[in-house]
């Protein structure tokens, strides 16, 4: 139960001049900001360990214009960047926002890299659908649990506390807006309450409300939810308590490939990079190229709400870089042959159909041009014995509307008025993908966690100082 509760004055055992709700990335990176810019930092997460959906995550943060670009010859830049973020959401996201989160993010994983050793490298042998430049940046498994992991080792070794399975439920607030202090229970029952001198959101969106979700995003309301249970909108009613202001509540990020039943990612190089989808009558259904956030409601709207992830072992030697993909094949989720009809044969769908649809995407990528969906292949190489497939479904990872803020991070109201000592990033903040799911630009969610995670640290952490210099005491 999230609640704000309205007091004049309140006396707390303990307080902390930051607080942060939410261990993910958002959190951790504000965390070690905060902590840089001098003020002392409590990071309080729900679960008994830090994962968050950045552990569900590909672990990939998209940035322009850094070392690892470069020593690769990649030519990228903010501007690019932020050119291809508008695009994606038709011009849907805050300029000011997108501009500063492409700015921020590049200097925001070096940072992460020479202060903390968190071993970025840049994906450099395929394209992500909407990026112009290949911009993606992740630890060497490519998976979200080494950059959680990572990031929490590097929060513990710089000694900032982290206090686990403390659900925070309520805030103390002032007459002015000012939050005072919080609430949380633990699991045993039991409550403890603390002050704050800066209160930092990074608890994610409400992609784990049903009734949240049906009331903002009603056709993705039975959809498997692939995020992590715990987002469960406790920012956005905080802030609407507050009377903050929001944005883009609808937008969200699907993801059209997850595994099923296994329930793992299946990483989007599978059809960047040639692949195709098909429904269980062997028949392609929608142009797969436009991007796996959108594709999620066309899977869902085939028959059973699933369907078959095509593609063949060169791609499969791509998609391997990615730990989700390898255990995918170690649980037998990806079914191979040598024809495709002992692959139809093994899918269990109808031979003749998806040896028909097959043989035209051979065309098409010899030159015949776009197909009826609108996807062109040109340049695509065709698909060659070893084929595979793995059964799949859409999904909602996590929502991307949220809090409007400021470029501090600080939470705004309704009148464009920051609130006294709020921040907010990640998915608790209106993200930059729009209203729709087709604006979600690859990476769009880890970009924001970690640009604003660390303008929200850093922010709050210089306020703290700043109170308690002499030039703030006269």
């Amino acid at each position: 139960m999230s609640e704000v509760v309205r007091v004049e004055d309140k006396a707390f055992d303990f307080t902390v001049p930051v607080v942060i709700v939410g261990a993910g990335a958002a959190g951790l990176v504000a965390g070690l900001a905060a902590q840089e810019a001098g003020a002392d930092v409590l990071v309080l997460e729900r679960d008994a360990l830090p994962r968050g959906s950045t552990a569900l995550s590909a672990g990939l943060i998209p940035a322009a214009a850094t070392r690892w670009q470069r020593e690769a010859g990649i030519a990228d830049d903010p501007e690019r960047f932020a050119s291809d973020i508008m695009s994606k959401a038709k011009g849907e996201p805050d300029p000011a926002l997108v501009d500063l989160v492409v700015r921020e993010v590049g200097p925001a994983i070096e940072w992460l890299s020479d202060a903390y050793g968190l071993a970025f490298s840049v994906v450099d042998d395929f394209s992500y659908p909407g990026h112009s430049a290949r911009r993606m940046h992740g630890l060497p498994s490519r998976s979200g649990e080494e950059l959680i992991d990572a990031l929490r080792g590097a929060a513990e070794a710089a000694g900032i506390e982290i206090l686990c399975e403390a659900h925070v439920t309520t805030l103390f607030v002032n007459d002015s807006g000012r939050v005072l202090g919080l609430r949380f229970a633990r699991p045993d029952g039991t409550t403890e309450e603390i002050g704050c001198g800066q209160l930092i959101l990074a608890c994610n969106g409400y992609g784990g409300n049903k009734e949240l979700v049906n009331r903002h995003i009603p056709s993705l309301a039975q959809a498997l939810y692939f995020g992590h249970p715990g987002n469960q909108g406790d920012a956005l009613l905080w802030g609407e308590a507050l009377g903050a202001a929001t944005r883009h509540l609808s937008g969200h990020q699907g993801h059209g490939s997850v595994a099923h039943p296994a329930g793992i990612l299946i990483t989007w190089a599978t059809m960047t990079e040639g692949g195709v989808q098909v429904n269980i009558r062997g028949e392609r259904f929608s142009n797969e190229s436009q991007g796996y956030s959108e594709q999620a409601a066309e899977v869902l709207k085939q028959p059973e709400g699933v369907a078959w992830a095509i593609f063949d072992e060169r791609i499969a030697g791509i998609a391997r870089q990615f730990e989700d993909f390898k255990r995918a094949e170690a649980m037998g989720a990806v079914l191979s042959a040598e024809t495709w009809d002992d692959l139809a044969v093994r899918m269990g769908v109808p031979v003749e159909n998806f040896s028909a649809t097959m043989a035209e995407v051979t065309r098409l990528k010899a030159g015949e041009g776009k197909d009826s969906f609108g996807r062109h292949f040109e340049g695509l190489a065709p698909l060659s014995p070893r084929f595979m497939a793995v059964r799949v479904t859409g999904a909602l990872f996590h929502t991307q509307g949220g809090l409007v803020i400021d470029r501090d991070a600080r939470v705004m109201d309704t009148s464009s008025a920051p609130l006294d000592n709020l921040f907010a990033a990640g998915g608790a903040a209106c993200g930059v993908s729009g209203s729709k799911a087709a604006g979600y630009l690859s990476g769009n969610g880890l970009l924001t966690a970690v640009a604003l995670g660390r303008i929200a640290g850093r922010a709050a952490g210089r306020a703290e100082v700043e109170k308690s210099s002499p030039d703030a005491a006269r």
